[in-house]
């Protein structure tokens, strides 16, 4: 029986594994936590750190996988694609490739050279604030080669220079940072799927982020995005000349795009289905199933993207967070699932998880999803299930940050 080796176990791997064994694979699964929400999905576990790329080689090697894959996973993307490399193995997107959009200072680079969008930045490894002068404040600050918002800061003065600098070189692997001019605007994450070249924009979702101590985590997303057809088109355009500029063939790709007016700024992009829950988002929007595609190219296979009617609803997805604290227990989510108050929720902690600092979004403790045809029935819907959710302590104490579930509203 043919063997795949998945990595990383969240709630996409799930659905990767599902695909893989629908396939008649073996299916082992590598990732450094045992509690991983994909583990009993597989058929193997192992304990092994996705980013030591000598590691999975070995593993891979020993275990003598046909494919090593991930999907919704930036860094470790760069890992499967080097891993396949090594071993002979295939794979959707060679490692010279996958290096290239994993590293956001080239990334800003090559969008400055061909005409895309983007704010305007400068790459340190030693903070210089004298080289910085013709940057206007607020500025962002950030790792060269990071995900999931670690490491992002929002600065208003040299004086908070240092603490943001050194907080991004600390997580870098690279041990450098950008540093660009802050964009006002709204939020939009752009997934796209790249066929025979053609840059095809799947669907458009408005992001909201938490915001506090100058960090750019996200807790909320809408679908549609309130976006004008003339920004659409131009977000299009501005997804071709990424796809032209990095030799993009055959890829799922992500852009975080802001849009202020009529006036776009490409944030940065990736070369994979946005994280999370993103990936049933865009099969229920667009009908074309992500995680599919990226194992059908890793066969050999071409996917299409083909016509299709989205719903005449309007879907929220509200990521939840947690106080300091011990989860013990979630409660309330079957409860409004049962009555159709969400339309789903999946858990991404298990009990005995700790929280404190929200760092990225990988300190979410869960998920739910409201639909509805309109706004005044979303909002309803939404205050309900933040009066009824807890997620409880080992003392009985509801930890959720329910002041971030009141900051709803549409755009």
């Amino acid at each position: 029986m043919k063997k795949a080796l998945v990595l990383c176990g969240g709630i996409p791997q799930i659905a990767l594994i599902k695909e893989l064994k629908n396939r008649d694979f073996t299916v082992l699964l590598a990732d450094m936590n045992e509690n991983v929400a994909a583990r009993p999905f597989a058929d193997e576990f192992y304990k092994v750190s996705v980013l030591d790329v000598e590691a999975i080689t070995n593993l891979a090697k020993e275990k003598k996988v046909d494919c090593v894959l991930t999907v919704c996973a930036d860094q470790v993307l760069e890992v499967t694609a080097k891993v396949s490399e090594t071993l002979g193995l295939p794979c959707y997107i060679d490692f010279e490739t996958a290096q290239n959009v994993s590293n956001k200072a080239y990334m800003k680079t090559i969008f400055k050279q061909n005409g895309v969008p983007t704010a305007n930045f400068k790459i340190q490894e030693s903070l210089c604030v004298e080289e910085l002068a013709d940057l206007n404040y607020p500025l962002i600050v950030k790792p060269v080669d990071a995900y999931s918002s670690r490491g992002v800061t929002k600065v208003l003065s040299p004086e908070e220079l240092v603490s943001a600098f050194n907080k991004a070189t600390s997580i870098s692997r690279a041990k450098a940072a950008i540093v660009e001019e802050f964009v006002i605007g709204n939020e939009i994450s752009v997934d796209v799927y790249v066929e025979e070249g053609k840059a095809k924009v799947l669907c458009l979702t408005d992001l909201y982020k938490i915001g506090e101590g100058g960090k750019f985590i996200i807790n909320r997303s809408k679908i549609p995005a309130t976006a004008t057809a003339d920004v659409a088109q131009k977000i299009s355009e501005a997804a071709q000349k990424i796809a032209d500029a990095f030799g993009l063939k055959n890829t799922p790709m992500l852009m975080q795009v802001l849009v202020n007016g009529q006036d776009i700024s490409v944030v940065e992009f990736c070369a994979r289905t946005g994280g999370g829950v993103k990936f049933l988002m865009i099969e229920k929007f667009t009908g074309f199933d992500v995680v599919k595609a990226v194992v059908d190219l890793t066969l050999g296979e071409k996917p299409r993207v083909k016509p299709f009617t989205p719903p005449k609803t309007i879907t929220v997805n509200e990521f939840v967070y947690c106080n300091s604290g011990e989860l013990a227990n979630l409660c309330g989510f079957e409860e409004l699932l049962a009555d159709g108050t969400i339309a789903d929720y999946k858990q991404f902690k298990l009990s005995g998880s700790k929280f404190g600092e929200i760092n990225g979004s990988g300190d979410r403790v869960a998920y739910f999803s409201i639909e509805a045809e309109k706004e005044d029935e979303l909002l309803l819907k939404h205050n309900k299930a933040n009066k009824t959710i807890s997620a409880l302590n080992p003392q009985g104490q509801d930890i959720i940050r329910h002041d971030l579930l009141e900051k709803f509203s549409g755009r």
